[in-house]
């Protein structure tokens, strides 16, 4: 299914260091379970003015969709910017 962006909103993200990603992902009533990771984009080298630094990770959810959650290093904290209707 594709990703549907939404507008971006405050999660909470536990890291799992065993395997250098995120975990879990909370926002506004939701959890979900991430099984892998389809990509990451660091921003944090060259990043639009506007924007600030940020990294953008595409997950792959337990429940087999997908989501794009990013950590806004300039205001240190994690959104949800996109998600599957499967997720």
């Amino acid at each position: 299914m594709a990703l549907m962006r939404i507008a971006p909103v405050e999660a909470r993200v536990s890291w799992d260091r065993a395997h250098a990603r995120p975990g879990s992902v909370r926002w506004g009533g939701h959890a979900v379970g991430v099984v892998g990771l389809a990509g990451v984009r660091d921003e944090r080298a060259a990043y639009p003015r506007d924007r600030g630094p940020r990294i953008t990770y595409l997950l792959h959810t337990a429940d087999g969709g997908r989501a794009s959650i990013v950590y806004d290093e300039l205001r240190r904290r994690w959104y949800v910017e996109a998600i599957d209707s499967a997720a």
